[in-house]
């Protein structure tokens, strides 16, 4: 009898062991890992190589560990790599979307999973986002059609270089423009060139060519301008061009004084924001909604 009693006991340590044990690995994955994952929307643009440099500096730096994907500009891609990484279980979402509607399924996936989103540079239309960092783009938009007005003169002739129809930083910088723009300057064409530099030579070209009298571009990133100067130059004409970034093909363009000027953000602080408001929801701490980064007019 004291024997069988003995037996009992033992498998009842046995069972409350293995209990213990499973508990245990539950409570030590996704949320205390300080695994985080950045969605990049495209590593083939500088602005950002500089903000994906930024983050992985700031994380480094912090001791945590980050795992980021390159969407190429590809929406759907961008969708499969963001469900990779919250199947892999990461503590944070780090968000640089590509289009910020399509962009809006996955941040309601990690939400059903219960992993906070952030959003950098570009916001998501729809689901639940701890906190979004960005430069105000609507006021960037307003600076340079301000510094067109000024430098060129009111009523002046100018033309708009979009960027990728779905973007926040589209609809915002566009938006931004056109409060000036409406009132001081003409508006004589507007294109997407998708934040591509080819593809703004092509969309300046042919805008040149249909409006010989155009007189100022405003291109929504500074890819786009440097295209548009390739298309200008082509064209043998002298246009005043302002791009939207701060890159430092950019910078070197103002200092050449083939740029006018370029609406200057911070790609490097917004990186290290982002893993510093990461580190801050992992540890359970609160964080502001929107935090904004600085502009600046870059002008020789």
């Amino acid at each position: 009898m004291k024997k069988l009693l003995l037996l009992l006991a033992m498998a009842v340590m046995v069972i409350g062991l293995v209990a213990g044990c499973g508990k245990s690995a539950d409570n030590g994955g996704d949320k205390k890992s300080g695994t985080i994952g950045f969605s990049v929307s495209t590593l083939n643009n500088p602005f950002f190589v500089t903000m994906k440099e930024g983050v992985e500096a700031q994380a480094k730096a912090l001791g945590l560990k980050v795992k980021i994907v390159d969407a190429q500009n590809d929406p759907a891609k961008q969708a499969n790599d963001i469900s990779d990484l919250l199947e892999s279980g990461v503590s944070v979402l780090i968000i640089n979307p590509v289009d910020s509607a399509a962009i809006s399924t996955s941040v309601e996936a990690a939400n059903a999973k219960n992993i906070p989103v952030i959003t950098v540079d570009r916001s998501a239309d729809k689901g639940k986002v701890v906190a979004h960092i960005a430069s105000d783009n609507v006021k960037g938009g307003e600076m340079a059609a301000q510094l067109i007005a000024d430098k060129v003169g009111k009523a002046a002739k100018v033309a708009e270089i979009e960027g990728i129809p779905g973007a926040s930083a589209t609809r915002e910088r566009g938006q931004g423009f056109h409060n000036v723009a409406d009132k001081d300057l003409t508006v004589v064409a507007k294109q997407s060139a998708d934040f591509d530099r080819t593809k703004g030579l092509n969309v300046a070209t042919n805008i040149l060519q249909a409006n010989p009298d155009v007189q100022a571009i405003f291109a929504h990133n500074d890819e786009m301008a440097l295209g548009a100067i390739q298309a200008a130059k082509s064209a043998g004409k002298t246009i005043f061009i302002v791009g939207f970034d701060g890159t430092a093909d950019a910078d070197k363009a103002v200092q050449d004084g083939t740029l006018a000027a370029t609406i200057a953000q911070q790609p490097d602080q917004m990186g290290k924001i982002a893993i510093d408001t990461a580190q801050k929801v992992i540890k359970g701490e609160a964080v502001e909604a929107k935090i904004p980064v600085d502009l600046k007019v870059v002008k020789k």
